[in-house]
């Protein structure tokens, strides 16, 4: 059975550890979407133009060392309100997604638009506070200087822009469970996906 399982969410909410997990869980590929929005956003930082970047992005782009810096993660956010940016990326990720074996892909439009026929949808949330702390301690330990009524303005700031696009705005899709981690260990949120994902589609977990 080829498996796609779309996750999706507001930052630090928790979908790329969850995305991970299940990925490893089941023995799927995975992609961070959000990567190729920040890539994109991180090379307009730099002056070329937001499509121009989009088109011509690489996989040495997704590499860099910088993608999740303040600065870069605004700029994904306002080149992910492209309709055309983001036209230009959304082949990449449907064929991503229906690769032989089977993906999970995380991102804020994955069940909505990029995979509306996933089996398995998720839509991974957590409290405004709770985002904003977890942000912060990953910022503050990766070296960059930043306070948490910054990283907390610039959440809210984000998921303004990407729940009011109107390219594919971020919201979960009709079919998706919702999963709130604001009060939960990373090990139960990650338990009961995976006992959703069983239930649903009676794949076993690998590991």
């Amino acid at each position: 059975m080829r498996l796609t399982i779309a996750i999706d969410g507001p930052a630090a909410a928790g979908k790329g550890t969850l995305s991970r997990a299940l990925a490893e869980a089941f023995g799927l590929a995975h992609l961070d979407t959000g990567l190729i929005y920040r890539a994109t956003g991180r090379r307009t930082l730099d002056g070329t133009p937001p499509l121009e970047a989009a088109q011509t992005l690489s996989a040495a782009d997704l590499e860099a060392d910088d993608l999740r810096t303040p600065d870069v993660a605004r700029a994904a956010s306002v080149v992910a309100a492209l309709p055309e940016v983001r036209a230009a990326l959304v082949d990449f990720q449907r064929a991503f997604a229906r690769r032989s074996g089977g993906a999970v892909l995380d991102g804020r439009d994955i069940g909505t638009v990029i995979c509306p026929e996933a089996e398995v949808k998720f839509f991974v949330t957590a409290s405004d506070q709770v985002r904003a702390e977890r942000r912060f301690a990953e910022l503050r330990d990766s070296g960059h200087e930043v306070t948490l009524d910054g990283v907390l303005k610039d959440l809210r700031e984000r998921d303004a822009r990407d729940s009011a696009r109107a390219a594919a705005p971020m919201m979960p899709a009709e079919d998706a469970v919702v999963l709130d981690t604001s009060g939960l260990a990373i090990d139960a949120v990650v338990a009961e996906a995976i006992r959703l994902v069983t239930e649903k589609t009676g794949c076993q977990p690998a590991t």
